[in-house]
């Protein structure tokens, strides 16, 4: 049986790279991509036995780890290394928090890249060499690991609909969006707010929020 992987990155350079990287030594992987997020989901929820999803921080459609979370809770067999011009230690450890198999910069080479994805592909963790006792060495002071975990207990549709909180949504246009009703998007709001620690929908949206990280490349300097 094939491995099926699935890129998603808005760049198709890298994505050419990562198409050769696993070629080069994996002849019968069935290679998926996407362009954004939300190809991203269209891709996992017509292919039931994708494999591995490589997945680029800032495409659109991703904010951080927003998208990094939504697919570890909506398809936690699947295993997800996250891709990312962005090297900062403590986002790669945040990811990992998140559930991410590894952390791939982008700017490796083919062979790394290939390294990186055996790794991965024998059920193994990567971080690059360089990178890994910064990240082994990150604290927790922002307490990371525990709304990982909290994340985590969340069900797919409790993640769907505190994502929409976060985007300002009121419970009746939740429901209507996921054709459900009012009072079950309360039930739904009430199992967020125990399962987050969180008291009402403005603590509930600031946890979500926390996913979100700034895009390095949209950085101006002044």
């Amino acid at each position: 049986m094939s491995t099926r992987v699935l890129i998603a990155d808005d760049h198709p350079l890298f994505r050419t790279a990562l198409v050769q990287a696993l070629g080069g030594w994996l002849a019968d992987a069935d290679i998926l991509q996407a362009r954004d997020l939300p190809e991203t989901f269209e891709q996992l929820a017509a292919r039931e036995d994708i494999d591995l999803v490589l997945l680029d921080l800032h495409m659109p459609g991703n904010q951080g780890l927003t998208g990094l979370a939504s697919i570890r809770c909506q398809y936690p067999a699947v295993a997800v290394v996250v891709v990312s011009a962005n090297e900062d230690p403590q986002v790669i450890r945040r990811a990992l928090d998140h559930g991410a198999a590894g952390f791939i910069p982008k700017s490796s080479g083919l062979d790394e890249l290939t390294e990186a994805l055996k790794t991965v592909l024998d059920c193994r963790q990567w971080v690059p060499a360089h990178l890994a006792r910064a990240v082994t060495g990150i604290d927790d002071a922002r307490g990371d690991r525990d709304l990982a975990r909290r994340m985590a207990a969340l069900t797919p549709q409790q993640f769907r609909v505190l994502a929409m909180v976060a985007n300002g949504r009121l419970n009746k246009q939740i429901a209507d969006a996921l054709n459900i009703q009012e009072r079950t998007v309360k039930a739904h709001m009430s199992e967020i707010f125990q399962k987050l620690d969180v008291r009402n929908r403005t603590q509930a949206g600031i946890a979500f929020r926390r996913l979100e990280l700034i895009d390095p490349a949209s950085r101006v300097d002044l």
